[in-house]
């Protein structure tokens, strides 16, 4: 991954992408050429020497039965917003500007593991399915589905583990930008209210206070 200086995030900020990132893309490349598939993930940091992205998929899809060629990867995003130069201060003096994107992202590489073992998969959905119902009112919960329908959903599905060797992360926040452009962005963005943007804002303000503190 191309990653400038300005954009480089430090170990805090990335461990806290891949603890809360949403789905993710898994590639692998095979004798039959490189397989994808998006994914819901969940970071464990405790899992070998740098941690492990665990997950599961169906049964059916292929890309789990043909052996992988060298690392797999995933590649995790956080939000991301489009940046339109109209938001520069810069622009009233030079108009030496162009649009962007701001993004966040990482390419986690490692090896990939398969568990057929129901009680690892079970154990993997539990901690996937707690974590993304933690903010509902009514949280569900796999022990309110009858056993003998969970036990059939189980063997539809096969855990999968990326046991990461290596992360490269890009936060692309406007690091680049003078002081009164990043306050545009971070205007611009919420004022917009595209879905997202609020986020993103939020994101922009935080790394570049990192970046005039550090």
């Amino acid at each position: 991954m191309y990653v400038p200086k300005p954009f480089v995030p430090d170990e805090t900020a990335v461990r806290e992408l891949l603890t809360n990132h949403g789905a993710s893309d898994l590639i692998t490349m095979t004798e039959q050429g490189l397989l994808a598939t998006l994914l819901p993930f969940d970071y464990d940091p405790d899992t070998g020497e740098h941690g492990a992205l665990i997950g599961h998929m169906a049964r059916g899809n292929d890309q789990w039965k043909r052996p992988v060629r060298g690392e797999a990867m995933v590649i995790v995003r956080g939000p991301e917003a489009y940046i339109t130069p109209s938001w520069y201060a810069t622009k009233a003096e030079h108009h030496r500007v162009v649009p962007t994107w701001n993004y966040m992202t990482a390419h986690v590489y490692g090896q990939l593991v398969v568990h057929d073992d129901p009680a690892w998969i079970e154990a993997q959905i539990r901690r996937l399915t707690d974590r993304h119902e933690a903010g509902s009112a009514e949280p569900w919960s796999i022990d309110q589905a009858p056993a003998k329908f969970v036990e059939r959903q189980l063997r539809a599905i096969v855990g999968v583990e990326l046991a990461i060797s290596r992360i490269e992360a890009k936060f692309k926040l406007s690091q680049n930008q003078p002081q009164e452009n990043v306050e545009g962005v971070i205007a611009g963005l919420e004022t917009r209210g595209h879905t997202g943007d609020a986020t993103v804002a939020a994101a922009v303000r935080a790394h570049n206070r990192q970046a005039t503190t550090s």
